[in-house]
Formats: C-alpha cells, sequence, structure tokens
C-alpha cells in the first residue's frame, strides 16, 4: 500500500503533502439555556407537517418534518432566538416514543449562526425526556451534552404543543 503522496508503484513523485498542527489552547466551556420549542400542526402555516402517513392505528411509522420556532419565553409571541429544524418519527408500537433528529438553528444574540444537534428518544409521556447532543458549529462546534424537555402545553384538539427545553452543551 502507498503512503500519502506516494504512487501505487512505489516510485517517488514530486507530489508533497504538508502536514500542520494548530496548537492553541482550547478551553471547554459548559452552557446552559432554556427555550420553548413551538410544534404548531395547525391554522394557515404549520411549521411541523406530516410527511408519513401512519400504517397502522396506532401511529407507529408516523413522520413529521419540523421548522419550529424556538421561543424565550412559552408565549408563540415571545423572542424568537431560532428554529428547531428536522424531523420526529413515532418509533415505539408500545407507547408515544419518538425519535427525533433535529438541529437548533440560532438566529439572534451570541450564538446567531451556530447549531446544535440533537438527536435521540422522546418518550412524550415522561414528564422530564433527556436527549444527547450530538454534535454543533459556529460557537458549538465539537458540542456534546444534552437536552432535558418539559412539555409546557399540549392541545389535544390541534396537536399543537409548546415544550420547555433546558440545554446542557459542552464546547469550546
Amino acid at each position: 500500500m502507498a503512503a500519502i503522496g506516494e504512487p501505487a508503484d512505489g516510485s517517488v513523485d514530486d507530489i508533497s503533502v504538508e502536514l500542520t498542527q494548530t496548537r492553541k489552547p482550547m478551553k471547554e466551556k459548559l452552557s446552559h439555556f432554556k427555550l420553548y420549542w413551538h410544534d404548531i400542526l395547525s391554522g394557515r402555516a404549520p411549521t411541523s407537517v406530516q410527511i408519513v402517513k401512519p400504517p397502522t392505528q396506532n401511529g407507529f411509522g408516523m413522520v413529521n418534518m419540523i421548522d419550529n420556532p424556538l421561543t424565550v419565553g412559552p408565549e408563540l409571541s415571545s423572542k424568537v432566538v431560532g428554529k428547531a429544524q428536522g424531523f420526529y418519527a413515532m418509533a415505539s408500537q408500545e407507547e408515544i416514543g419518538l425519535l427525533m433528529t433535529m438541529n437548533f438553528v440560532f438566529t439572534y444574540g451570541k450564538y446567531n449562526g451556530s447549531t446544535i444537534t440533537i438527536l435521540g428518544r422522546n418518550s412524550v409521556l415522561n414528564e422530564v425526556r433527556e436527549m444527547p447532543v450530538v454534535g454543533g458549529s459556529g460557537l458549538f462546534r465539537f458540542a456534546r451534552g444534552y437536552v432535558e424537555a418539559r412539555t409546557h402545553m399540549f392541545d389535544i384538539k390541534t396537536g399543537d404543543a409548546t415544550v420547555e427545553y433546558n440545554v446542557y452543551v459542552m464546547h469550546y
């Protein structure tokens, strides 16, 4: 097997590979903040739309794509600081257990332009649900951590929900 920059036949050519290593001291930080996630299925401008209908009566297999507002307070009229973009899917046949895959995309303040990625299981009927933060970008580059989700409001008629997210993220 040829080394990097070396032809496969073993001869030497004039291609050189220069590897540089930057050694900047990086101090890891813990950020904690609270956001409200608004899942709006009703009205003229829903932020959550069903893209796969469940093939079963218990909802198993349903998938919703989201572009949900993230606000500083539980009211939808409070300051919008970003969007939750991704999808959730009914991944359990026995309970309301969702697979959540979403990016929190920040559009305001200190974290404007940065993202965190959340990927995990959300047992919706539990009072507190914990899901991992698996990455990020911008100020959240190399992010890891978790979120705690608590349902603040759920309207059974419309399916609309407001969920409080406490975010705990380690980053550089």
